[in-house]
């Protein structure tokens, strides 16, 4: 007897999967981008959010422009009915980038705020080290 692995909504899964697969699942549902086009999506009036901690961001920099939100907060300040969102979430059509390391916890990330509405949110292919590699800009 074979096990289904199916899932009753995003986010909930009805049987145990391994994380390699529940990734592979959450990015079926991402429009995922690159460097050079989350820039421009940023030129655009996309909302960067680099979602590493604290250590990262001063070992490596900042991305000029982007709204630093740590993982753990990410849904109460992006929410735009939410009482501690962050002044940028005003709609639930704002198109928002989330910035890990190195593009992995920004999937998942992405797929919690769709299951809040925020259908135009995505992540960045590989990160904020695929955004430095780029040679876009980086305050140290």
């Amino acid at each position: 007897m074979s096990v289904d692995r199916e899932t009753t909504a995003p986010g909930v899964a009805t049987e145990p999967v391994g994380i390699d697969e529940w990734l592979e699942r959450v990015r079926a549902g991402i429009d995922r981008i690159g460097p050079l086009q989350a820039a421009a999506a940023a030129v655009d009036g996309a909302l960067l959010v680099d979602i590493r901690y604290a250590a990262l961001r001063e070992k490596d920099g900042l991305i000029p422009g982007a709204l630093v939100v740590e993982r753990n907060e990410l849904e109460w300040r992006l929410d735009p009915w939410g009482s501690h969102r962050a002044a940028e979430a005003v709609s639930h059509d704002l198109q928002v980038v989330v910035i890990c390391n190195e593009g992995y916890a920004s999937s998942l990330a992405v797929a919690s705020l769709h299951q809040l509405g925020l259908h135009r949110a995505t992540d960045l292919i590989g990160g904020f080290q695929a955004w430095r590699a780029a040679g876009l800009p980086v305050e140290v």
